[in-house]
């Protein structure tokens, strides 16, 4: 299964003059798609190698056990990792309607992500000039984004977690596809160097008016000191929703997602 993403090039004749109310429309399929959706977050922390995509799937797993209808939504293109991490073994599956069905995890979470588009191993790649790649390629990975919340069917959920990569650009592009921002939820770990860099993230959100949730803390009382997670909080003043130990227990899933509840 792969998406049909055209770049402008490719574009003649009345796709090419309607290039906007083509946009328009597909910003429309992306409301319907999402109404009924209760809560989107966005858990984002500006930084790699801080654990964001294992918090992300851990909780989604902890708010299904508690009953809500959950579904992720794996952002990172290009470094896939939440159906693994939730155990799904199967892709998804077209719908008649021309939908996109997502496939199901552990704890009957939703999920939707590059890698079940891919062949084991293969990078993610556009067609396009070869010329211009570094030019169309941010394009191309915000379009696949507004297909993936446009084209699939994610029906009826109390919440939809978007697992966002690296750096603030998707956000920004979420923000652009949305009506309004989603709120979000920051993942850090304890050292200075994680705090300052989530902190630009935390920033970029703030600056778009988003709503904070508040930050999660993990790899606690490891190999990395600091106090990254209580500095963010207290400085965005947001509750630090759960400090995550190294060897997380099921219960520790489970307080966070009814901290996660009680900070809507």
């Amino acid at each position: 299964m792969s998406l049909n993403l055209r770049t402008y090039h490719e574009l003649a004749g009345a796709d090419r003059s309607g290039l906007p109310e083509q946009i328009a429309a597909q910003r429309r399929r992306v409301t319907e798609r999402l109404a009924g959706v209760g809560r989107l977050i966005a858990v984002m922390s500006g930084k790699g190698g801080v654990g964001k995509s294992f918090v992300t799937a851990h909780l989604a797993r902890a708010l299904a056990r508690a009953g809500r209808a959950v579904g992720v939504l794996d952002a990172d293109l290009n470094g896939p990792t939440m159906p693994r991490l939730l155990g799904v073994d199967h892709s998804p599956l077209p719908t008649p309607d021309g939908a996109i069905e997502p496939a199901i995890g552990v704890d009957g979470v939703k999920c939707m992500s590059m890698d079940l588009l891919l062949q084991d191993g293969a990078p993610l790649t556009f067609r396009g000039p070869q010329a211009e790649s570094f030019v169309w390629r941010g394009a191309l990975e915000a379009a696949a984004l507004r297909e993936f919340l446009g084209d699939v069917a994610w029906g009826a959920l109390d919440m939809l977690l978007l697992d966002l990569p690296p750096g603030i650009q998707r956000f920004h592009e979420l923000g652009d596809l949305l009506s309004t921002p989603p709120p979000v939820l920051t993942v850090t770990i304890p050292t200075p160097e994680s705090r300052d860099a989530v902190r630009r993230a935390m920033r970029a959100a703030s600056d778009r008016s988003a709503p904070l949730l508040g930050v999660v803390e993990n790899m606690v009382d490891g190999h990395f000191t600091g106090t990254a997670g209580a500095d963010l909080a207290a400085e965005f003043s947001v509750p630090l929703l759960a400090r995550i130990p190294w060897h997380p227990t099921p219960d520790t899933w489970d307080q966070l997602a009814q901290q996660l509840g009680s900070s809507a």
